[in-house]
C-alpha cells in the first residue's frame, strides 16, 4: 500500500506526537491490523527484517551487525523488529547517542522474550499498542457522537436511521482487518480462520524455544472463544475444556499458554476498575476475557450471521467484544484507558472509560433498542451507589451503547443513548 492510498487510522496522531517527543516509537499488536502500512506512512526509510531475499538476508545481516539496519533516511521503519530483539538496544543506543527524537519506528507482531534484550529502552522508545480497525475508522461509524465531546457535556441529538441486524452481525465475523475491507461477505470469515492458523502452526513456535502442544492450545483457544466477554477463571477454562473436549489440562499449562497468547496480541483483555471504590465494597479484581478480534471467536466457534441470528446469547456477548474493542481504541485515542466494573455484591458495570484527568464514564453495553430502560437504571443505581460513598468518585457520564437505536439522545433521567454506529473517538 503506497502513501497516496493510506487510509487514516486514530493512532496517527499519537504517532506523530510521539515521535515529536521520543527516539523512536514502537509501535505494536495483532498481525494484520495495518501496522506496517501504518508505520510506512510515517516513516521515511525502511528495513523489513523478516524479508525473504537473498535466503533472508536482512534478518542474518541485523543479526551479524543491528547497527548496520539503522542507516537510512529518518523515521527509519524495522519491521518486524522482534525477529532480531537485539536491535531494540541498538536503536536505544543510537537514539540515546544522537539526542534527536523521531528517529526510529519499530513495528512487532510478537513480544519477544527478554533474551538479547538489555536496556528497557524507558525515556528513548515509546510503546504503542495497535488494534484493528474500528467500525468508525472502517466506515460504518458515522462519527456523529464523539467520546471526547461526552466528557465535555456534550450530547447532540441525531437521527441515524434504522440499523440492520444482519450488518452489524456481518461486521462481528468479518471483524476488523484491513485487508477484508474489499472482501465479499461470504468470504470475510475466511480471513480470522486464516489469521488462527498461522499463529498456531508458525508464530507459536518462534516466540520462544518452548515446544507446546498444539492440539491442546487449540482447545483452549476454543474455550476462551465460548467465554468471550466473560471473566472466567482459569480454573473455570479447565472445567469447560474438560466439559466440552474431554481433556483434562493443568492450569499451570493453562497460564503458560495464555502468557504466549498475550505476547502474540492475540489476546486483548479488559482490566478491572476500582482505585477509587476504596470502600466497603469489595472490587473483583478479574480481568474481562477478550480476543483482538471478535471475529476471532467466532471463527474459533465455527459462527456464521445464520448462526448467531440463532443464538442470541452468543451473539450479544459477542456485540459487546465489538463494542468494548472500538471504545478501547476510542479511549486510547484520547490518551484515556478502558476498563470494566464487579464487585461482591454483583454490581457490574460493563465498560468503564477513564479520562487522564481522572474523571471517568460508566458505559452499559446491550444490542436491543429494548433493552436500554434496564440498562439506564443499572447506570443510575451504580451512580447513585458512587454518590453515596464519601470514598469513591461518580462517574461524569453515564450512557447505553446500543446496536439497533435510531438516534442519539440524552434521556430525561441524565443517561445519554448512543448506537455503536454513531461513536468515534
Amino acid at each position: 500500500m503506497s502513501k497516496n492510498e493510506y487510509l487514516p487510522r486514530l493512532i496517527d496522531e499519537k504517532v506523530t506526537k510521539y515521535l515529536e517527543a521520543f527516539g523512536a516509537v514502537c509501535i505494536e499488536g495483532p498481525k494484520w491490523c495495518g501496522k506496517t502500512e501504518t508505520s510506512l506512512h510515517h516513516s521515511k526509510s525502511v528495513f523489513y527484517v523478516g524479508s525473504p531475499a537473498g535466503n533472508f538476508s536482512n534478518k542474518k545481516l541485523a543479526q551479524m551487525d543491528p547497527s548496520l539496519v539503522l542507516k537510512g533516511d529518518t523515521p527509519r521503519l524495522i519491521d518486524e523488529w522482534q525477529e532480531v530483539p537485539s536491535l531494540w538496544d541498538a536503536v536505544r543506543f543510537a537514539s540515546d547517542k544522537s539526542k534527536k527524537k523521531g528517529q526510529f519506528i519499530l513495528a512487532g507482531s510478537s513480544t519477544p522474550n527478554r533474551k538479547g534484550v538489555v536496556h528497557s529502552g524507558a525515556g528513548r522508545i515509546a510503546r504503542l499498542r495497535m488494534r484493528p480497525m474500528s467500525l468508525f475508522e472502517m466506515g460504518f461509524s458515522t462519527g456523529d457522537v464523539s467520546l471526547q465531546g461526552l466528557f465535555c457535556n456534550i450530547y447532540p441529538s441525531v437521527l441515524t436511521g434504522e440499523i440492520d441486524l444482519g450488518k452489524i452481525i456481518r461486521h462481528i465475523v468479518r471483524g476488523g482487518w484491513p485487508g477484508s475491507l474489499d472482501i465479499d461477505d461470504s468470504l470475510a470469515s475466511l480471513l480470522p480462520e486464516q489469521y488462527l492458523d498461522a499463529i498456531i502452526t508458525n508464530d507459536i513456535n518462534r516466540v520462544d524455544e518452548r515446544k507446546r502442544d498444539i492440539t491442546k492450545m487449540q482447545l483452549l483457544l476454543r474455550s476462551l472463544a465460548r467465554n468471550e466477554s466473560t471473566t472466567v477463571s482459569n480454573n473455570t477454562l479447565k472445567k469447560d475444556i474438560k466439559v466440552n473436549d474431554d481433556t483434562d489440562i493443568h492450569e499451570d499449562t493453562i497460564s503458560d499458554y495464555l502468557s504466549v497468547f498475550e505476547r502474540l496480541f492475540l489476546l486483548d483483555n479488559q482490566k478491572p476498575y476500582g482505585p477509587h471504590f476504596r470502600s466497603s465494597l469489595r472490587v473483583k479484581q478479574a480481568e474481562k476475557r477478550h480476543f483482538s478480534d471478535p471475529s476471532l471467536a467466532c471463527a474459533l466457534m465455527g459462527a456464521t450471521e445464520e448462526s448467531l441470528l440463532g443464538d442470541m446469547e452468543t451473539l450479544g456477548f459477542l456485540f459487546e467484544a465489538l463494542c468494548e474493542r472500538d471504545l478501547k481504541i476510542y479511549a486510547e485515542a484520547n490518551d484515556a484507558k478502558l476498563f470494566h466494573y464487579q464487585d461482591y455484591h454483583d454490581n457490574e458495570i460493563d465498560a468503564v472509560i477513564e479520562m487522564k484527568d481522572g474523571t471517568w464514564g460508566a458505559f452499559e453495553i446491550e444490542l436491543g433498542a429494548h433493552q436500554i430502560d434496564d440498562a439506564a437504571v443499572n447506570l443510575l443505581r451504580m451512580k447513585s451507589l458512587m454518590e453515596s460513598n464519601p470514598k469513591a468518585k461518580p462517574p461524569k457520564v453515564v450512557c447505553v451503547i446500543c446496536g439497533l437505536s435510531n438516534a442519539a439522545y440524552l434521556r430525561e433521567d441524565g443517561v445519554y443513548v448512543v448506537p455503536i454506529t454513531a461513536l468515534t473517538k
